[in-house]
């Protein structure tokens, strides 16, 4: 005789079939059956109650971008599934890929502003892979499989399954689930064609100043392996975005640091001098671009990735591979003849040599040890303290441009940042997720106080899991990355960035978290070597200059080699002859 269960076991069920062991989320009227059934499946599904929906989602967020898995998220109807809608269009902006199931009045109810009605499928179709409303228990097994597929193949992303609570209480017969491998119409990862393979292999045997430009693609498809072996037989730089961040180690002498309007001066200078271009991954995205007319004037550019949509959007191109990076790069390996580039990787030494000189030994050193530390000498000294293979999680503005910067990264998925979105409060429920995720790693967290006010309730999700997050927050009583324009831009008129903040080491107290504060430089070392040494999570407040700023610095609408290196607004020139 067959079995019928509710479609809320249903959905559980085939939750457990696709491997979940962890879902993040909060419960509500709409969503109870699913919670009611969870009970009884505790032994297979960790939930994780956060304390807000939009911690929810940026906990699956983290959850999702360390251990390459879907991310899981359970919320219920009206204004919770309207508190994840920011986590929805940064994960689709970043490529993580979420399931993310909102609960939903009945279906006889649709239409009627029933009481936290919410049109979550139109509200969401715009910022996420695919939406969709379940209606009928039978309809939940295809759908829900459905939902993984889209979610962690071709570039991820979110789903959206909109629960109606008739759906979740009707009883139906239940068949073994089936894991989704096919659409129709929807082809994930595309084959590589030959001919666009050795077009760019041609152009990058023929190059004589190549760059590549390593973005998210590469950590998504797994390709550092690939990148690397590439980079080596070819003799090529290599640089990232802030989301390539990690995909080739930072000791590597091929590795030239971090594009974008706060990245290193040597790729960024040496963009508009190389001859190619290699951009993997990547959204050329006007951050990393500058002002697009006068970028990269003297290079070929080669764009692989797998999203076909982003070819010639911002940057026109050579020669495209549209396909799985690890696959592209796997593909061109042995067409790339080695090669040697020494006079092109020497330019990006003595650039280095300029930006150690002029930016780097301001941002990390300093000589009164009564003086507050600075922001980049926090980010170096946590990391080289983390021990091995430690995550990087930040929140957004001037903690998120240092730490990626002076972070020292040895493993892929070593940084977990709101790239596109640039979301606020993002930090904290993402290092609760990584955590989670990699427990055997230290997830070092870096905040400002703006952001770390946004989320800082979930430090009761801290609480009661017990998740030993090493939290940072770089405390300058400022909206540290807008005082930063203002100052810059806007002739020192700091509208609305001065805080007023509260006790943030009471507040560590009242939740039962490890605390400490720094001052003063002298007090650093300690104060980081005890926090990585605690067992548990830890909250270390660092007392930071508020007229500490991030240089370099492109502006917007700057070409891309517009470098601005310090307070005076001056501007990056190579040295003459090389010295």
């Amino acid at each position: 005789m067959s079995e019928k269960i509710s479609g809320a076991e249903i959905l559980i069920r085939g939750l457990i079939a696709e491997g979940v062991d962890r879902v993040f989320g909060y419960p509500g009227g709409a969503i109870i059956p699913v919670y009611d059934k969870l009970y009884d499946y505790t032994d297979s599904i960790t939930h994780v109650l956060t304390r807000h929906e939009q911690g929810a989602i940026h906990a699956a967020q983290g959850y999702a971008r360390v251990s390459g898995r879907t991310g899981v998220v359970i919320v219920t109807s009206g204004p919770a599934a309207t508190n994840v809608i920011t986590g929805l269009s940064d994960a689709m902006m970043d490529s993580t890929p979420l399931v993310v199931i909102t609960g939903q009045v009945f279906s006889s109810l649709l239409g009627s502003d029933a009481f936290q009605e919410t049109d979550v499928v139109g509200i969401t179709q715009p910022i996420t892979k695919w939406a969709y409303q379940i209606r009928r228990a039978e309809d939940i097994e295809e759908a829900l499989a459905k939902a993984f597929h889209i979610a962690n193949t071709g570039r991820p992303g979110p789903v959206v399954l909109d629960f109606a609570k008739n759906a979740q209480n009707d009883l139906t017969e239940w068949r073994p689930y089936h894991k989704c491998n096919f659409i129709r119409s929807y082809i994930p990862s595309p084959d590589i064609h030959e001919a666009d393979l050795r077009r760019v292999a041609d152009l990058i045997n023929a190059a004589k100043r190549p760059m590549i430009l390593s973005g998210h693609g590469v950590m998504i498809s797994g390709a550092e392996e690939a990148l690397r072996q590439l980079a080596e037989k070819a003799n090529i730089p290599v640089a990232s975005t802030l989301l390539g961040l990690s995909t080739m180690p930072s000791g590597h002498p091929l590795y030239k640091g971090m594009l974008g309007m706060h990245g290193n001066i040597d790729p960024n200078f040496n963009t508009n001098r190389a001859d190619l271009i290699v951009a993997i991954g990547m959204r050329f995205d006007d951050r990393v671009t500058g002002e697009t007319s006068g970028y990269a004037p003297q290079a070929k550019i080669v764009h692989i990735d797998i999203d076909a949509s982003e070819f010639d959007k911002n940057i026109r191109t050579d020669a495209t591979i549209h396909g799985d990076a690890r696959k592209a790069l796997e593909g061109l390996l042995p067409m790339v003849r080695e090669a040697e580039h020494s006079a092109w990787l020497d330019s990006f030494d003595i650039a280095n040599g300029v930006e150690q000189k002029e930016v780097i030994a301001d941002a990390i050193g300093g000589s009164d040890p009564m003086a507050p530390p600075h922001m980049g000498e926090v980010a170096l000294k946590v990391s080289l303290a983390a021990g091995a293979d430690p995550v990087l999680v930040t929140d957004v503005g001037q903690n998120q441009m240092l730490s990626a910067r002076y972070f020292r990264y040895s493993a892929p998925r070593s940084i977990i940042t709101s790239g596109g979105l640039g979301t606020m409060g993002f930090g904290l429920p993402a290092a609760i997720g990584a955590k989670m995720a990699a427990p055997h790693r230290n997830v070092c967290y870096f905040a400002g106080d703006g952001g770390f006010q946004m989320t800082m309730q979930e430090l009761g999700t801290i609480m009661q899991y017990g998740t030993a997050v090493k939290m940072i927050v770089l405390n300058n009583d400022y909206l540290g990355n807008v005082r930063q324009w203002q100052a810059m831009f806007y002739s020192n008129r700091f509208s609305q960035t001065p805080m007023i903040n509260p006790d943030f080491n009471t507040i560590a107290n009242a939740y039962g978290i490890a605390n400490e504060s720094v001052q003063h430089r002298c007090d650093l070392d300690g104060a980081i070597r005890r926090m990585i040494e605690h067992p548990g999570a830890f909250l270390l407040n660092v007392r930071i200059d508020e007229r500490d700023m991030v240089f370099p610095m492109t502006p917007n609408g700057a070409a891309v080699d517009h470098i601005i290196i310090n307070e005076e607004n001056d501007i990056f020139s190579m040295p003459e002859n090389g010295k």
